[in-house]
């Protein structure tokens, strides 16, 4: 408890590590002792907070220990070891750690059975180790958990597993999965009551939409009229995924032949502070207006 209030100190964090700390907190990870382990925890925890503790817990392998209190019977243990887990993840080897200790699976599969906050984190940490590699979440079957996740009554979950998928959609394995199980689902998101889960949702529908196979199946779930009501709002967060998006849509003489109606609607982006839009929604018209010769 003394050492809980003194890493709060990036300067005790450093002296802790220099003393060899960790390999002592290692140990006590797996104490018999429910209360012994919860400290334990929260003291790798407070640590991941700072650069240094991160940096430290790698250098330490304590990732690869921590697995072992997934199953932990206290939920306060599960808890504080998925906050560390959410924090390591932010740095790329961190990410990097998570996936070489192989955990990516039972995280995957804790989504199944934690509480809705752990369950936040858990989404928290799958999107940043995706971003680096998704082969062993595709291989687990995650994207099938996650279309589960995006009809949750939590927005945080529905906007967070949205967010996973978008990731898991970057990698091309990825973008085929998601066309074929996904994308009704997501589209069925862009009218979400929440402007963050519309805006994930969105997103994850850009990169599906790469693929023709993705653009056939938006545009028989009927994508085009909440996408173009996105672009449409000026404060819309995902203006820019949903103009995007549309432009895929474009592609398809079907796509083009609706969306030539709707011009007017990106004419209105161009005068959109943000550059990003204006060059989307002039690239946008290009593609619309396009004629074969």
């Amino acid at each position: 408890m003394a050492l809980c209030d003194l890493v709060h100190d990036p300067e005790n964090v450093y002296q802790a590590i220099e003393v060899g700390i960790l390999d002592n907190l290692k140990t006590l990870l797996l104490h018999h002792d429910s209360t012994v382990r919860q400290k334990t925890t929260q003291i790798l925890h407070i640590m991941a907070m700072h650069n240094l503790g991160r940096q430290g817990l790698i250098q330490y392998e304590v990732i690869s220990t921590l697995t072992e209190l997934l199953d932990d019977p206290v939920d306060i243990c599960r808890k504080n070891t998925h906050q560390i887990f959410e924090m390591m993840a932010k740095l790329p080897e961190g990410a990097a750690g998570i996936l070489d200790a192989g955990l990516v699976p039972s995280l995957v599969f804790k989504l199944k059975t934690e509480s809705d906050g752990i369950q936040e984190l858990i989404l928290d940490t799958l999107s940043n180790c995706l971003r680096v590699d998704a082969s062993d979440a595709l291989a687990t079957g995650a994207v099938t958990i996650l279309k589960e996740k995006l009809t949750h009554s939590s927005v945080a979950i529905r906007s967070k597993a949205a967010c996973v998928l978008l990731e898991i959609g970057t990698h091309p394995e990825g973008k085929s999965v998601v066309c074929e199980e996904v994308i009704p689902v997501l589209v069925s998101l862009l009218e979400d009551t929440d402007p963050e889960v519309q805006a994930s949702a969105a997103g994850a529908l850009m990169f599906a939409t790469v693929k023709p196979q993705g653009r056939f199946s938006a545009l028989g779930a009927e994508a085009i009229p909440p996408l173009l009501k996105m672009v449409a709002e000026e404060t819309s967060k995902a203006r820019l995924n949903a103009i995007k998006t549309l432009t895929m849509l474009a592609e398809l003489p079907e796509g083009r032949k609706t969306l030539l109606d709707h011009t007017d609607t990106f004419q209105q982006c161009l005068s959109d502070p943000r550059e990003a839009v204006k060059r989307a929604a002039k690239i946008a018209i290009s593609v619309i207006k396009w004629k074969p010769f």
